[in-house]
């Protein structure tokens, strides 16, 4: 279309709106009904052309002329010009409640709840009109948007004297402001004893306040309670919306299953797409995927919300294979493009399955797609890659970010201290001390990491004891837990003794593990032998705390004490859990099991096995027979290593890359000593990269060396 045309049409519109006029004898309602018009369109130079003519015909300087001006003020305060409607507004004669409460909405819409309440106060000082119900709801909706619930008490003392609290969209408006800003029992209160009756408008208010304020849950759901309780209540779309999300929030399947059979026995129409995404949502926060699945599966219109909801709900129950598989099988996906939360669920489901291949083609698809700026999936890239062992990448993608936000510090943070990599994680906290941005409980937790791996135990008490302080953080059970690593990894064990005596904490599994993987390490046997004592009596079935004890008999040569561990767990039905590693060729996975005979090309990856070991002798290696069992000979014992899982999957990998290529192997349990040790002089013998992730850190095995320094 042609400019010239275009002014056209702008032109007839411009003198149908003109015509329309009304002359001076006319009545000015059908004037003030065309600025409402105005007001509610983009009409922006028809409504000055109106005002112009008011006042040519002197219509805005006399008292009565109030009405008029009313809707001029409005009219600019929704065009977004406040402070032309707040001129108007001071040069009015004579105001009354209308022309107050019109300014207050306009500025209200623009976000001004400060000039709202400034307003309110002038309002009162003048004591000229008296409020009502309508500058109740505006003013006590800008003291609950601006979360300001001191002001918000002393207005609704104020509106309590003038009689408006009784008007149902005062005390709704009430019971909303109290629930979402303070997280008091107030709202409750107002709900259930000040109030004759309650109707659904009142409970959706207090419900949904509850919900946004976050902490007030016990409250939100105290309201659910009593609305299920009113025979002669009808819930509508809002209330069961709110349901759903507090169940999502509590993670109770049983309170989420009794919502949903409501729905579907009062039959509400749970086909609809916003409410199977809350559907889907609350079954996979309830851990219940097939659940989310059978809700999506009976969703005849989808869209790539309840796509992604569907992912979501697979990731949150730790199937990450289905939700990527799921992705794979998206139909129209032209049609319903992946958003941001789409990949940030793929990229964190790629990351918890290691799979680096994978996770560079996630990459590409992202910068293809234009989402490579978004924050949330930058955040997803850093950690993908930092957790599939690719830390320089994670790095790259770290460093490509625009904007920042707590999760990429800490991801990144966490990240190098995982890697075993602590001082570039420090310089990665400095960067953000600079930047000005405030840490939290996981920054910590990668800080003390950090200088547990780097051996700052100065610097880890400071941290600890002053900067947790000075943030505002108050340190919990993973916080302590990273103090008795520190501590532990020093050598510092009497410290360590009287650090857990005073914790405020009651220790768990993973602390307990912790100094018993110490005292293994620093050879203090006697301690050791006590701490898995203490443990394996708190906590009988697990199998870690078992090995471990019996791993520390066995290099004390105590023999019957390994018999002693073996013959309780066979009693207590404890069972190991098998060592199991993977590693991904040409994006597909290959699984191993120690002594595993399984694979297809297994005999030759025995063959490969033998051939490395053969090699590796000569710089050094000696099976550690030291940790076996004494009722088996040493020519079995040594068999038995070199088929452990970790070795074969090296193997696998020699085989079938590229020389000089890294390898990433992934295995689910701590590896071995003598794995450990073997894989440093085949990194060395092969000149690669090999980098195993366990159930402990990262190991980068490079030139005949490891990250972890021999401790993990």
């Amino acid at each position: 279309m042609s400019a010239v045309s275009l002014i056209e049409r702008q032109q007839v519109k411009w003198n149908k709106l003109t015509s329309l006029l009304p002359k001076l004898t006319e009545a000015l309602p059908r004037l003030n009904n065309l600025l409402k018009l105005c007001a509610n369109s983009s009409y922006l130079k028809t409504g000055e052309s109106i005002h112009a003519h008011l006042i040519v015909k002197d219509l805005l300087s006399r008292p009565e002329d109030a009405w008029q001006i009313n809707s001029l003020i409005n009219f600019y305060a929704k065009r977004g010009e406040a402070h032309r409607a707040r001129k108007l507004f001071d040069s009015m004669p004579e105001r009354n409640v209308v022309s107050w409460c019109t300014l207050m909405k306009g500025y209200q819409d623009s976000g001004s709840d400060s000039e709202v309440l400034k307003l309110f106060k002038s309002m009162l000082l003048s004591g000229e009109p008296q409020p009502n119900e309508f500058v109740a709801t505006v003013v006590i909706k800008s003291c609950s948007s601006s979360m300001r619930i001191k002001e918000g008490k002393q207005c609704h003392g104020c509106f309590l004297k003038h009689g408006l609290t009784s008007h149902d969209y005062v005390r709704n408006t009430l019971l909303y402001m109290y629930s979402s800003c303070s997280g008091t029992r107030e709202a409750i209160r107002l709900l259930l004893d000040d109030l004759p009756y309650c109707d659904l408008l009142a409970f959706n208010s207090a419900l949904s306040g509850y919900l946004e304020h976050g902490g007030a849950l016990g409250e939100a759901l105290e309201v659910l309670r009593k609305m299920a309780t009113e025979e002669d209540l009808v819930w509508d779309e809002v209330t069961y919306m709110s349901s759903l999300k507090l169940c999502s929030s509590f993670r109770d399947l049983n309170m989420a299953r009794q919502i949903h059979s409501r729905m579907v026995r009062l039959g509400f129409h749970c086909g609809d797409v916003n409410v199977s995404g809350a559907l889907i949502n609350m079954y996979g926060k309830c851990g219940k995927p097939l659940y989310a699945q059978r809700v999506y599966d009976g969703t005849h219109s989808r869209n790539i919300v309840l796509n992604t909801s569907l992912m979501d709900a697979y990731f949150q129950s730790k199937s990450y294979e289905e939700a990527l598989n799921l992705f794979a099988k998206m139909e129209n996906r032209e049609e319903a493009p992946p958003n941001e939360f789409t990949f940030a669920v793929l990229l964190n489901s790629v990351a918890e399955l290691c799979l680096l291949k994978h996770g560079g083609l996630l990459h590409g698809l992202v910068v293809k797609s234009g989402f490579r700026s978004h924050v949330m999936v930058g955040n997803a890239l850093v950690n993908m890659y930092a957790k599939s062992g690719s830390i320089q990448d994670a790095w790259k993608a770290f460093s490509g970010m625009n904007f920042r936000d707590i999760i990429t510090w800490n991801v990144m943070i966490c990240g190098f201290s995982h890697h075993g990599l602590g001082k570039e994680a420090l310089e990665v906290f400095e960067e953000m001390m600079v930047a000005g941005e405030v840490p939290n409980r996981i920054t910590f937790v990668g800080v003390l990491h950090a200088c547990s791996h780097m051996g700052f135990v100065e610097q880890g008490r400071y941290y600890f004891h002053h900067l947790m302080k000075r943030f505002n953080v108050e340190p919990n059970l993973q916080h302590y837990t990273c103090v008795v690593g520190l501590l532990s990894k020093a050598g510092l064990f009497e410290e360590v003794e009287s650090f857990m005596r005073e914790a405020p904490v009651q220790w768990d599994v993973v602390a307990w593990s912790s100094l018993l993987n110490a005292c293994y390490v620093r050879r203090n046997y006697s301690l050791g032998k006590k701490v898995a004592e203490y443990a394996i009596e708190m906590y009988p079935n697990n199998s870690g705390i078992y090995i471990l004890l019996s791993n520390i008999h066995a290099k004390s040569k105590e023999w019957d004490g390994v018999a002693r561990v073996r013959s309780l767990m066979k009693e207590r039905r404890v069972k190991k859990e098998p060592g199991v590693s993977w590693i991904c060729i040409r994006n597909q996975t290959h699984t191993f099991l120690s002594e595993d005979n399984q694979h297809s090309e297994i005999v030759l990856i025995y063959a490969k096995v033998k051939e490395v070991l053969s090699k590796i002798r000569p710089l050094g290696y000696s099976p550690d027979v030291a940790g076996g069992y004494h009722d088996v000979d040493a020519e079995q014992s040594e068999s038995n290593l070199c088929y452990h899982s970790e070795k074969l999957a090296v193997a696998y990998g020699l085989m079938k890359t590229p020389e000089n290529s890294p390898l990433y192997v992934t295995k689910n349990v701590r590896i071995c000593d003598d794995c450990h040790s073997a894989i440093k002089l085949i990194s060395r013998l092969s000149n690669r990269l090999i980098v195993v992730r366990d159930s402990n850190r990262f190991h980068h095995f490079k030139d005949g060396q490891c990250s972890c320094c021999d401790y993990w």
